[in-house]
């Protein structure tokens, strides 16, 4: 296989295309066929600075998407030819940058139906950073319920998201709701959320 190494540190210039044997699971790992990986500031400062991973060589990258390819001894999450994404192994070496990466099944998810894989390697660390601001540092509990309904004959998922103690912040919901709430809801943005309310989205 193929994957991008760096053998100094420095600048994009110090990243190189390399042949390299694939990876094989251990037990409770599976192996994934990537097919996007994320990109992160956290990949040019380690890039730069070494950073967690300390001196080269090393192969960057965390967010990943990509196929179950093989699953290692007594790993039971996925089949092979799932879609999934994670951020494995962090902040420890994942070599995401490669065609190949494996990866403990914990640490990774299924790919919604929907959801392409750039959008699902761009999201884990994205994702975490905006849940650690909304929930940890913002109080902002979540209440997400999910289920398909039809709507003019086409199935769809719908979320109800409840609004529950929002920390003396309530302006984040209201900002987040306005381009994502049904119409039926729209009139829940127009005010200072609730403790309680809900709002209903597509997704």
């Amino acid at each position: 296989m193929r994957k991008i190494t760096q053998h100094a540190l420095g600048g994009p210039e110090v990243l190189e295309v390399v042949d390299a044997p694939r990876p094989a699971p251990t037990p409770t790992e599976v192996l994934v066929r990537v097919t996007a990986a994320g990109v992160n500031p956290v990949d040019w400062k380690v890039r730069t600075r070494g950073g967690f991973l300390g001196e080269p060589p090393f192969t960057l990258g965390w967010d990943v998407a990509g196929v179950v390819e093989e699953l290692g001894y007594g790993a039971t999450r996925f089949e092979p030819g799932d879609r999934v994404f994670g951020m494995p192994r962090f902040p420890r070496e994942a070599a995401a940058y490669a065609e190949y990466v494996t990866s403990p099944s914990r640490q990774l998810a299924r790919v919604p139906a929907g959801l392409g894989d750039v959008e699902a390697a761009a999201l884990p660390l994205a994702g975490l950073t905006a849940w650690q601001a909304l929930v940890e540092t913002a109080d902002f509990t979540i209440d997400l319920a999910v289920k398909k309904v039809r709507r003019d004959g086409e199935e769809v998922a719908e979320a109800r998201i409840a609004i529950g103690a929002v920390g003396g912040r309530p302006q984040l919901m209201t900002t987040l709701g306005k381009n994502t709430v049904h119409a039926e809801y729209k009139h829940l943005v127009d005010r200072i959320p609730q403790e309680g309310d809900s709002f209903l989205i597509h997704i």
